[in-house]
């Protein structure tokens, strides 16, 4: 039986399924549409496909980026909350629970003030300033990170993979100045695809790990490594 804070922890993996997965598709769908209305227009022949699809790539790229990192910081919210209760942190380091606070609320000014930023020295601080505030909060006490194996982290492939989106966000404009750009944000973006496929596999395996709250104090009692109980 799930409880309130079961229930908290599957919002992740629910926004993952209904939100961000779709999204995924239809800019995967709309990049390969936009890359074959180029390449006809360069070969100067015929194409079915409407110019306005370049334009809803982007819309959907933008859509996609907020939401990667959106979810990362839904995802973290849950384990670092519940170990600052359990630590009872109010009382005991103030400082953390403030620490945290202000780091959720300079992520989320940040990111804002990315998607709004023109000049390119400022999107490249605020995308630094996004992925520095994702990874503050990535290694506080509670989270997941599946250290011991690293590489292969739902943790780390998330991380890995929101960076790749704050970098996509960053650099848009830059794609429509130069091939380079267009062809480094197309490979960067296939990398961004594995790791979203790996994150469905990784994203299981630790569901399944992770036992309801009223069997955590029987669980982790048993013995990891021996596998046994």
């Amino acid at each position: 039986m799930l409880d309130a804070t079961d229930l908290l922890r599957m919002l992740h993996p629910f926004m993952a399924v209904t939100l961000v997965m779709p999204l995924i598709g239809v800019a995967v769908y709309f990049a390969a549409q936009t890359r074959q209305r180029r390449l006809a227009v360069v070969n100067k022949t015929k194409t079915a496909i409407a110019p306005v699809v370049g334009r809803e790539h982007v819309r959907v790229g933008q859509w996609l980026a907020g939401a990667v990192v959106s979810l990362v910081l839904l995802g973290l919210a849950h384990p670092i909350f519940k170990t600052i209760v359990s630590d009872n942190a109010w009382a005991s380091d103030p400082f953390r629970v403030i620490f945290v606070a202000a780091m959720y609320a300079f992520t989320i000014a940040t990111l804002v003030l990315l998607y709004r930023s023109g000049a390119p020295q400022w999107r490249g601080v605020f995308a630094t300033l996004t992925g520095m505030g994702l990874w503050l909060l990535g290694m506080q006490p509670g989270v997941f990170r599946r250290d011991y194996e690293w590489y292969l982290s739902h943790f780390y492939f998330g991380m890995a993979a929101a960076m790749l989106m704050i970098f996509a966000l960053a650099t848009l404009p830059e794609i429509y100045k130069s091939k380079r750009w267009r062809l480094a944000h197309a490979a960067l973006n296939t990398v961004a695809v594995l790791l979203f496929i790996s994150q469905g596999v990784t994203g299981v395996r630790d569901l399944l790990e992770i036992p309801p709250q009223w069997q955590e104090p029987f669980i982790y009692k048993c013995d990891f490594v021996n596998k046994t109980c």
